[in-house]
């Protein structure tokens, strides 16, 4: 039994690694493509039909492009920044429920790596360390401006970070676990049951909270466009930057997961219908990201911090102790 249950592990690991890899690579085709919509453009159209062959195009050149490692970098932690960007991305996801549990060829498969009793509490720690990745890179470079992109990642995320802890701990109390199986279930009993009705608040300042941790329009301030630069990743290259790059999208899509989990019924009772459904609210959160580059720029690290300190925070903190009262 504990071979089967290690064989599965492994499996579902190479699974993740492989599936979402993959989808950072054709997110960006869809992302290249919506916003090319919105703004009257084509996007990508000369690579494959309708452009589709850009994400190998992309993906080639990323493993074959020369890897520099330019002069006065700290060598070694310039090396591993990106690493910890990917890997953490990654690692966030051992605790999320993707789909509900399925029999496959007469074994029962949980599409979950570990189903851990601290789940969203283990998910929010590891993206936070995530941070580490665009902090070591940019003090790592020889470049003043990817400093000043690094100093300006860890001031803002001390920010949002207290507005995302802050946002879900109502629900929690609710629910009475930290395990996102047992926020879906809490919420098996239809659409009326959905956390979202109880919790509004919640749930818009854990979304609004979301695109900063996704470091995402309008809260694109660790790497600010405007700057003509890429910020903490100015002097990277080949696939090096491309694990930056991964370690975003895969973010995007695991807290597209994580949203409707916690606020939306996740897959309700386990059924195909709602399997669908998980994967269309996904679909959507990810869509939202992408919409909300097009539609909306960014702001300013101080504005950011104001709205998190003097706005979302009392307003998490005053979500909390009516909940309490309520559940008094």
């Amino acid at each position: 039994m504990e071979t089967a249950y290690l064989i599965e592990t492994v499996i579902k690991i190479v699974v993740i690694l492989l599936i979402f890899s993959a989808l950072a690579g054709i997110g960006t085709y869809f992302e290249r493509k919506i916003l090319a919509f919105m703004q009257r453009r084509l996007g990508p159209m000369n690579v494959g039909p309708f452009g589709l062959l850009q994400v190998a195009a992309d993906g080639i050149k990323l493993f074959t492009k020369e890897d520099i490692i330019p002069t006065n970098v700290v060598a070694n932690v310039f090396k591993i920044a990106p690493v910890i960007t990917a890997a953490t991305a990654f690692m966030a996801a051992a605790a999320i429920p993707f789909l509900p549990s399925f029999t496959l060829f007469g074994y029962e498969v949980h599409p979950i790596v570990a189903d851990i009793n601290i789940g969203i509490l283990y998910i929010l720690g590891i993206m936070g360390v995530g941070l580490y990745g665009p902090l070591l890179g940019g003090m790592a470079s020889a470049n003043k401006f990817s400093l000043l992109s690094a100093a300006r990642g860890a001031a803002v995320f001390i920010s949002y970070e207290v507005v995302t802890g802050l946002s879900i701990l109502a629900p929690i109390m609710m629910v009475g676990s930290l395990s996102l199986i047992d926020f879906n279930n809490y919420q098996s009993g239809g659409i009326t049951s959905w956390l979202v009705w109880s919790q509004p608040v919640a749930f818009v300042l854990f979304w609004i909270a979301a695109f900063a941790e996704t470091g995402r329009t309008p809260f694109h301030l660790i790497a600010n466009d405007h700057e003509i630069i890429d910020g903490f990743g100015t002097e990277y290259s080949g696939m090096r930057w491309g694990l930056f790059f991964i370690g975003e999208y895969a973010n995007m899509f695991f807290i597209s997961f994580v949203i409707p989990l916690l606020f939306l019924g996740g897959y309700g009772d386990g059924s195909f219908l709602g399997a669908i459904g998980l994967l269309a609210k996904v679909a959507f959160f990810f869509f939202f990201f992408l919409w909300t580059r097009a539609a909306w720029p960014d702001i300013r690290p101080d504005q950011l911090m104001w709205l998190c300190w003097k706005v979302l925070m009392p307003i998490a903190v005053l979500n909390i102790l009516i909940t309490a009262i309520v559940m008094m």
